[in-house]
């Protein structure tokens, strides 16, 4: 029986998230005992030797106490949420700190600038409020719109998920810590990072397929034509989920991104009764 904590050892010794997903694939389908080295194939590790030397060196007491520093819910779990599982390489081993419960409720994202302005907060501020708790909003922690549209979701009785980019035991930004230590408490807090691990620069956008893989829909807020946001709501779009903008001012430049999301389709929103029509009026 594999278990959650293999996933954990593979992973540590190197293998992709994507190739644990393989391999898992392949257990699921035959049933059969590999050695290190099939394992390492089926993953397509890029070097199997590599793999099978760290997997062999590891010192498994002091990677289970690592391990066991917070829960974990893997791929493997009925708990697991459908949507997510659903995605395109789907985290297969997430640490969590919080109240897993929060996952099995309808979730909307909001992502946005980290170098926000007074009005697109106030337009989170807004939106949230207006959406009286239909929805768990789930975003990332970051600077600016992400903090902005937790601590509205907080403010307004509305459970909330952050999604993060590095182990939970990291605080990233560090000017967010004592939110991110609130939520791990009062709501919920999900990573596919191992306790330890960096919020290193190409952890961001893994992450962003995980906020979007949850959610119903994405509301975009102040994005400028290159950022994160944008390629969060690409990752909505190729998963089929909603796509919503909040348009700004023109001459600013923050709004970019959601103008030209609009302009490809994405629904204008300036009051919650647009997102609230497309699921609950039809």
């Amino acid at each position: 029986m594999i278990t959650n904590f293999d996933l954990y050892r593979w992973k540590n010794a190197g293998m992709t998230n994507l190739g644990v997903n393989k391999l898992l694939k392949f257990y699921t389908k035959h049933q059969t005992k590999l050695t290190l080295r099939q394992m390492a194939q089926i993953a397509q590790v890029k070097s199997v030797a590599d793999f099978i030397e760290q997997y062999k060196s590891q010192d498994v007491k002091k990677l289970r106490e690592n391990y066991k520093k917070f829960s974990s819910i893997s791929i493997l779990d009925s708990a697991y949420p459908d949507r997510l599982r659903q995605i395109y390489n789907p985290p297969a081993l997430l640490f969590y700190q919080g109240n897993i419960e929060l996952l099995k409720y309808p979730k909307l994202a909001f992502v946005g600038s980290r170098a926000s302005s007074s009005s697109g907060i106030l337009s989170v501020q807004k939106i949230i409020k207006e959406l009286k708790q239909s929805f768990i909003i789930v975003s990332g922690l970051a600077k600016g719109i992400d903090a902005a549209s937790h601590i509205s979701a907080i403010k307004s009785q509305t459970p909330t998920i952050a999604v993060i980019g590095s182990g939970l035991d990291v605080f990233y930004p560090a000017e967010n810590r004592k939110l991110q230590e609130y939520m791990a408490q009062k709501e919920l807090i999900i990573t596919e990072y191992s306790p330890g691990e960096k919020p290193l620069k190409y952890h961001f956008p893994e992450r962003n397929r995980i906020i979007a893989g949850l959610s119903r829909g994405v509301v975009v807020v102040e994005a400028k034509l290159r950022s994160g946001s944008l390629i969060t709501s690409e990752r909505a779009l190729e998963e089929g989920r909603d796509v919503f903008a909040i348009p700004g001012n023109i001459t600013e430049g923050y709004s970019d991104g959601c103008h030209h999301l609009i302009q490809q389709g994405a629904k204008l929103v300036y009051q919650a009764q647009d997102i609230l029509e497309e699921y609950f009026y039809q």
